[in-house]
């Protein structure tokens, strides 16, 4: 619970700079997806040479072994962190972030945003498998709220106006809390069966062994995070090279992230210098983050913004109430632990939803492009292809890429296992290379 309260800090924080002096659009900061499979790319190398000595032979993994080794990898993980927000640092300054986008095309954002929400569908039937029924049930209930559901106005909403004391047609308040209400109902809903002990959760027994299932209670109630508490990062060449990888993956996401709120918002493209700034103030969140001891940096919330193209509330006050909620609780150890208990199966029928809208937003593109010419089909289908096909096979044989520098293959991994990289690297070249 102290890591998230951590990062939960580090994002209110970029979140306020985002909405006030970064792109200014309302998007909210998180540690994204781009960001842990580099750091899983490093676990995975620290564990396996943290299990054999020298000579090969298995080490003893008693307790009083693996918190310094633990720690040891935490403290590598914020250190890549924060190569990953110096690196932003350097995209956003020199103005490369802004070049780019304004280079990215139709048929650049297609397959890309499409990708965005293709991709995690496995991590989205993880959550979902804990109980499909109510999975099904809030991604019901979101559909009906926001779509079937969308023009109802409540009379009891309805407000007098200031001056002519006529009564002003209230906001459709279903379709506004189109994702809170089913999420809140749900959650009690869940909770009302747990303390009944009617079982409704196939994860909960795998679960509840993990160490950080029951440390919430552990927890003091008040601390303020600070820069070095749990020791300073370490910038080792793993760190280097997975903080690099973070850095490009994060760049290219929050990119895509700036072009699809403003699509779903239906405000015009963000300019390149908005671009710029963005970056640069989520790179003094990961820089942050790193700093506290964080696991991940800051980028910006593909599911959060989404989630604006249901309830139509694009608000940039709200989500600074909402930062200034994460600040509350990254101050609060406690508090924050308590969001560890909401159900997977909740987050799973959220994001069936959300990351929906965002596939659908990247097929909308090609109404801007030529879909029947030849080198338009081949770069959509060959980038999108490639893109899933990649981490699948990098992921069963990751000892396939070996260039014999560690470092160096933890760069090309931790790039090549993200399906957004992938697509917007090759899309990217593919449309500014090919003639047609």
């Amino acid at each position: 619970s102290e890591l998230l309260a951590r990062s939960l800090f580090a994002c209110g924080i970029s979140t306020i700079l985002q909405t006030c002096m970064g792109s200014r659009l309302p998007l909210v900061q998180i540690p994204s997806f781009e960001y842990l499979v580099p750091a899983m790319m490093l676990s995975s190398h620290l564990s396996l040479s943290a299990s054999t000595d020298r000579n090969g032979e298995a080490l003893g993994c008693s307790h009083r072994v693996l918190p310094p080794v633990y720690h040891a990898f935490l403290l590598q993980v914020s250190g890549a962190v924060v190569v990953s927000g110096l690196v932003q640092l350097v995209l956003g300054v020199s103005g490369a972030c802004g070049w780019t986008a304004r280079r990215c095309g139709p048929m650049v954002l297609a397959p890309s945003l499409s990708i965005v929400g293709l991709s995690a569908y496995k991590e989205v039937a993880f959550f979902c498998s804990a109980n499909w029924g109510v999975a099904l049930l809030l991604v019901l209930l979101a559909i009906t709220f926001s779509q079937h559901l969308g023009s109802c106005r409540l009379p009891c909403c309805a407000w007098l106006c200031a001056r002519g004391g006529y009564v002003e047609p209230s906001v459709p308040t279903l379709r506004t809390f189109s994702v809170l209400l089913p999420f809140t109902g749900i959650c009690i809903m869940c909770a009302i069966l747990s303390h009944l002990r009617i079982p409704w959760d196939s994860l909960e027994l795998a679960t509840e062994r993990l160490p950080w299932a029951n440390s919430t209670v552990r927890s003091p109630w008040l601390r303020i995070p600070y820069p070095g508490e749990g020791g300073w990062p370490l910038l080792t060449p793993r760190a280097l090279a997975v903080g690099t990888a973070m850095a490009v993956g994060g760049s290219v996401n929050s990119v895509g992230c700036y072009v699809l709120c403003g699509r779903l918002l239906r405000a015009s493209r963000p300019p390149p210098e908005a671009c710029n700034r963005g970056l640069c103030t989520e790179a003094l969140g990961s820089l942050l983050a790193g700093l506290l001891g964080a696991t991940g940096g800051t980028a910006s919330s593909i599911a959060n913004t989404c989630a604006s193209s249901l309830t139509q509330a694009g608000s940039r006050l709200s989500v600074q109430v909402s930062a200034l909620v994460c600040v509350a609780l990254g101050m609060s150890p406690r508090l924050a632990g308590l969001l560890t208990h909401i159900p997977l199966v909740v987050h799973g029928g959220v994001l069936c939803v959300t990351y929906a809208v965002a596939v659908g937003t990247g097929i909308s593109y090609f109404q801007y492009a030529d879909i029947d010419s030849g080198r338009n089909i081949f770069i959509v289908g060959f980038t999108m292809f490639m893109a899933l096909l990649v981490p699948r096979w990098l992921s069963t044989a990751p000892a396939h890429l070996a260039t014999g520098w560690v470092p160096l293959d933890l760069l090309f991994l931790s790039l090549l296992m993200v399906p957004v990289f992938l697509t917007g690297f090759l899309s990217f070249f593919l449309e500014n290379t090919v003639s047609g």
